[in-house]
């Protein structure tokens, strides 16, 4: 397809690296700064916005906030790695019968599993697809490989809406709006944000399950439906597995590594630790990113069965945080000269200008889905933009809750457009960017669809 060719050149040639990206906004955001915002003429005005900028890459709350991002991609990682779930794998490929049964028992487990962890579910769909291709391959069934490889990456459609969600978690911490806002309100305004906006109000409110429901079943009904429509193509592919077990003899204390009553007992330890400490939250619906983290934690240890598998688990996951450990620091950056130089006033009075209580939401997500083409990263995109979009809430008195889920809904949705995220389902199912692009454009649209409808209607 034409359209698809054209937007996989356009990335190719137009759009760097994510980090080179992530330095080119850096300057960018300087020079907007030193023209647009107050003392434009002052000498010291350049050195006052560099100052903003350190004081941002250091933000204490804003590191919490990176790592806790980055525990949430690598035990989930580590989660899809262990036993139980290759065996999860291996049941699922075995009702493949044809090209439309297989994409949707591709795309509705994934879409399932993102819902609770987006570094799981990106990981879990890449080796469905993948193993469903071997299945197809060796038991001579037509598939259409692209679509199976599509519908192993329509996780990242819904991630941002899910338990793992960076923004909604972050809200959902005590103190985290009042934080983040800080620097941009008067004092007066910031003691008017509530403490917190519980996930029972944005992830596991019932709008928000209802607009989940409605993807889960148009993405599978769309899936099946070009799996019964499109042509099969030809599989050639190798048998795929992690090398997680380490064939060498334990001696000594190496034996603790293996042990699985170690690993099991520990992990059993910190889930009791997650019940006593996090069960009034989880009463109220609430869910952190702390709480999250710990219960991952803990239930990783005990599905992969022994400390040597975890650790080689965690060495095979810990590369894909690289780009988020290197970006996040100069989004808080940016971040810091935004908040500090009064720019997010003068963005957030724009929206006002153009917006009312009722299309606020949506030009919040057309902007969001806009911006994730650039900082592909939830986490980075919410410290960015977070403040600009509660302040325009506020102003004009937009829920908050349904201010960041608009916000999450327009992150989420150009994943299927943007391919940094596509890179680890790439590499593990041997597709190429241009091959799986036809479907998951077909997948935005109908997505953007419904999560523009939801929010007129809630």
């Amino acid at each position: 397809m034409n359209i698809t060719r054209a937007i996989e050149n356009a990335f190719r040639n137009f759009l760097p690296s994510p980090f080179t990206l992530a330095v080119l906004l850096t300057l960018f955001t300087i020079v907007i700064a030193l023209v647009f915002t107050e003392n434009s003429t002052d000498t010291n005005h350049l050195f006052n916005i560099l100052s903003y900028w350190e004081d941002g890459i250091w933000n204490s709350g804003l590191l919490v906030f990176a790592y806790q991002m980055m525990l949430i991609l690598v035990l989930g990682h580590v989660l899809v790695l262990s036993k139980p779930i290759e065996k999860l794998i291996f049941r699922l490929t075995q009702f493949v019968k044809n090209s439309a049964n297989a994409a949707v028992l591709v795309a509705l487990p994934t879409m399932l599993v993102s819902f609770f962890n987006w570094g799981l579910g990106l990981v879990f769909g890449a080796i469905l697809a993948r193993k469903v291709g071997e299945y197809a391959q060796k038991n001579e069934i037509p598939i259409n490989y692209p679509l199976i490889g599509a519908c192993g990456y329509v996780g990242l459609m819904v991630w941002h809406g899910g338990i793992s969600g960076s923004a909604p978690l972050k809200v959902s911490e005590a103190g985290h709006l009042r934080s983040l806002m800080n620097d941009v309100l008067s004092i007066s305004a910031v003691e008017t944000l509530p403490s917190t906006i519980p996930t029972a109000q944005t992830i596991l409110s019932s709008s928000n399950l209802i607009i989940f429901s409605a993807i889960l079943f148009a993405i599978s009904f769309l899936a099946y439906r070009l799996g019964k429509k499109t042509k099969s193509t030809e599989v050639k592919l190798s048998s795929f597995s992690f090398n997680l077990e380490k064939g060498e003899k334990a001696f000594g204390a190496e034996r603790l590594d293996r042990s699985p009553w170690l690993a099991i007992g520990f992990g059993i330890l910190i889930l009791c630790v997650f019940a006593l400490q996090y069960s009034p939250l989880l009463q109220s619906l609430n869910i952190v990113p702390n709480m999250l983290n710990l219960f991952m934690l803990g239930l990783a240890l005990i599905m992969h069965g022994s400390i040597r598998r975890f650790l080689s688990a965690v060495e095979e996951a810990i590369g894909d945080t690289a780009g988020i450990l290197i970006q996040f620091p100069l989004y808080f950056g940016i971040m810091g000269i935004m908040a500090n130089s009064g720019m997010i006033n003068g963005i957030s009075n724009f929206f006002v200008s153009i917006s009312n209580a009722s299309t606020l939401p949506i030009f919040t997500f057309f902007s969001a889905g806009l911006v994730n083409i650039f900082v592909p990263s939830g986490g980075g995109q919410w410290a960015v933009q977070g403040p600009m979009i509660l302040e325009s809430a506020m102003k004009l008195n937009v829920p908050l809750n349904k201010a960041v889920m608009a916000m999450a809904y327009g992150d989420q949705i150009t994943n299927m457009l943007q391919p940094f995220w596509a890179l680890p389902l790439l590499g593990i199912t041997k597709l190429k960017a241009k091959e799986i692009l036809p479907y998951t454009l077909l997948f935005m649209l109908v997505g953007s669809l419904i999560y523009i409808l939801g929010l007129f209607v809630f």
